[in-house]
């Protein structure tokens, strides 16, 4: 009985060690299922791969160029041209800085080809007051018509096509009109706006009836044309690679440089110049639509100014809000004034005039008061106005024979041409005229005469833009008196008298005179 006892103390004693054994065992493993399975997760930092900024705004669009040639062959003409003349478009792309980001920013905007924002390169090589013979004018070359289609004002005080934010938008908006029009393909709306959308529609139908292609590399079109859209793939090209084709490219921040304020009343530019501490030269620049002295005189006009003098700017019109932004004076009508005679004498317009003085029409009397506004400066310190331009033109310099005429009674662009036997389409750009407005009595143009032409009467030429006189001595002879002399060197007797000081007019025999010979008009044999 007590062995019985003592067997079953020891079967319960090993079943207990065995049930903890196990439990032990059951345990650990369990523990170490977990550690080795499912492990605690750690925390990861994810990168997230940051878009890089191209600093340069060359570089970034033609990285975004998106226009394909089908062979470098196409270019070649135009490449080879750049690298004979390295320093045109050293020239060009130093010119494009200031106007470069806007443009760029409004093609992006519109999504165009990025390549677009080059296109002023091949238009106006992007200066802003280019003129060409078709009388297309600003970055963008519009001519009158176009530009007006586009909404382009021009009068006497602005002219929009050389408004670079107005005329770019016109341009965007023209060329996505065109490219519409000849269903997405790019080039061919690149060479309708350079000829017109009318040749490249027959060209397309000319090839169609010849079962030819029709894209631009097999179009028949004018020259210039056929040049024109090679030449901007090129630019392209060379700007992608300078260094590949002895290229240097003026590097331009991509990033604004200048803002917008919009002004709803005139302003004289030199108040505009003092306020924002930048001299009137840079304004013009930044605004060359501007022709004359001021902004113009009726609705808003948008003007650029660089960032830090367009904050100055803003400053000194919150400081001074009742300052008047243009001068006037009280002018009393004299004998022979007119309208036309008081706006032209204060450089502004009639209808301004009119306008101010709340005249029922043109009629004026002597007496009688108006308010006429004037420049703060005188004219020629607005350096870029038209008509400093202008002044400039007549003394520059170009190869030739300079000629300055003066418009007279029955004289036309025609009968003028054939005058100095020069082109129209060469008058019309020396002189930035339009075709379709008459020539001015009075006006001075300025025309090249190639050194040549030999059948030039150049006696009834009256202003010539060379130095055509010459200082001489003269010795009287027997029988000269100062009329004789006079006629003899095509001059007054009075100037004769003012170059040697004489007190009397009678001469002596051997007597030396100091004599301002016209090379062209002396009778002197």
């Amino acid at each position: 009985m007590c062995r019985r006892v003592k067997i079953l103390r020891l079967i319960k004693l090993l079943f207990i060690s065995t049930f903890v054994f196990l439990s032990a065992c059951s345990t650990q493993g369990h523990i170490n299922e977990t550690y080795v399975e499912k492990p605690k997760p750690q925390s990861q930092t994810v990168v997230t791969p940051q878009p890089v900024v191209e600093k340069n705004l060359w570089r970034y669009i033609v990285n975004h160029s998106t226009l394909q040639v089908p062979s470098e062959k196409q270019l070649f003409w135009h490449i080879d041209w750049f690298k004979k003349h390295p320093e045109y478009l050293t020239r060009v792309t130093k010119r494009a800085d200031p106007y470069l980001y806007l443009v760029t920013q409004e093609v992006e905007r519109a999504g165009l080809p990025l390549e677009i924002a080059l296109l002023p390169i091949v238009e106006s090589a992007y200066y802003p007051w280019s003129y060409s013979h078709g009388t297309a004018s600003g970055l963008w070359q519009f001519i009158p018509s176009t530009g007006r289609l586009y909404g382009l004002k021009d009068n006497w005080w602005y002219d929009a096509r050389g408004d670079v934010l107005a005329s770019t938008k016109a341009a965007v908006k023209y060329l996505k009109n065109l490219n519409k029009l000849f269903k997405g393909d790019w080039l061919l709306a690149i060479a309708a706006y350079n000829s017109g959308p009318g040749r490249v529609q027959k060209a397309i139908k000319n090839n169609k009836a010849q079962g030819k292609p029709t894209d631009f590399w097999h179009l028949k079109l004018p020259k210039e044309t056929q040049g024109y859209v090679p030449r901007l793939l090129a630019v392209t090209e060379l700007i992608r690679h300078p260094e590949k084709y002895g290229q240097s490219i003026t590097p331009i921040v991509n990033a604004p440089v200048v803002q917008s304020i919009k002004l709803d009343t005139q302003f004289d530019l030199a108040l505009i110049s003092e306020w924002a501490r930048i001299d009137l030269e840079e304004l013009y620049t930044l605004n060359p639509a501007l022709k004359r002295w001021a902004t113009p005189a009726t609705g808003n006009y948008t003007l650029l100014l660089p960032n830090k003098n367009m904050a100055l700017f803003k400053q000194a019109m919150k400081d001074n809000p009742n300052i008047d932004r243009l001068q006037w004076i009280r002018y009393q009508v004299r004998q022979n004034d007119s309208l036309s005679v008081i706006a032209q004498k204060h450089q502004t317009t009639i209808s301004h005039i009119i306008s101010v003085n709340k005249l029922k029409s043109n009629l004026i009397k002597v007496g009688d008061y108006l308010i006429v506004p004037i420049a703060q400066k005188d004219g020629v310190e607005y350096l870029l106005s038209e008509s400093q331009r202008e002044e400039k033109r007549l003394k520059s310099k170009k190869s030739g024979l300079r000629i300055v005429h003066t418009v007279g009674p029955g004289d036309s662009l025609w009968l003028i041409a054939k005058k100095y036997h020069v082109e129209i389409n060469r008058l019309v750009k020396w002189n930035h005229l339009k075709r379709s407005e008459p020539l001015k009595l009075g006006k001075k143009l300025v025309l090249w005469q190639p050194y040549s032409k030999t059948n030039l009467d150049l006696s009834k030429v009256t202003d010539l833009g060379i130095n055509i006189d010459r200082k001489v001595s003269y010795r009287v002879k027997n029988g000269d008196n100062l009329s004789v002399i006079a006629v003899k060197f095509g001059v007054n007797i009075a100037q004769i008298i003012q170059w040697n000081n004489l007190s009397e007019e009678l001469l002596q025999p051997g007597q030396k005179l100091t004599i301002m010979v016209n090379v062209i008009n002396t009778n002197m044999k």
